[in-house]
């Protein structure tokens, strides 16, 4: 509806919620996984309280020093992140999945060497974790080793 994060507003997440109660009316009580890239990782990172939000898959994520994680206990969380980004921080997502993992969530970070913040030199890499950690999560498909052992080894290990 609005363009931009928007301050204390964080417009994003009002339709994201809207979107999450849409599914509830329309599909019942159905586990729900988030995937977002940048002001989306963002945005599904701070909706993760959501009873239907089983998992996020943050790429690139906007994240900030102050951003809440408590609503992310008890969730699944995979983030990723290219190495040579210059527009949103490794080390702030890094810092964040560490603080997930801290308040209850399981958290795996993967580190993309090279990759820059649009993801446009490895898209088939992207999809994969993506769509694998998705399908993994909903067991629709086992999950990919590399996020698994993402996951087991916890945000603080090197990826």
């Amino acid at each position: 509806r609005v363009r931009g994060w928007n301050g204390a507003e964080r417009s994003p997440v009002a339709d994201v919620e809207w979107a999450l109660a849409e599914v509830r009316r329309r599909h019942g009580d159905v586990p729900v996984v988030l995937v977002g890239h940048s002001m989306g990782g963002r945005t599904a990172l701070a909706v993760a309280g959501d009873l239907s939000v089983v998992g996020i898959c943050a790429l690139a994520p906007w994240t900030e020093a102050a951003d809440p994680y408590e609503q992310l206990a008890g969730k699944t969380v995979l983030i990723v992140h290219g190495t040579a980004d210059m527009v949103t921080s490794p080390r702030g997502s890094r810092k964040y999945a560490i603080k997930a993992q801290r308040a209850g969530a399981t958290c795996g970070y993967i580190s993309i060497r090279g990759e820059m913040h649009a993801m446009v030199y490895r898209p088939r890499l992207w999809h994969h974790l993506a769509a694998g950690f998705t399908l993994g999560l909903l067991g629709l498909a086992p999950m990919p080793k590399k996020i698994q052992g993402a996951l087991d080894a916890g945000a603080s290990q090197p990826s």
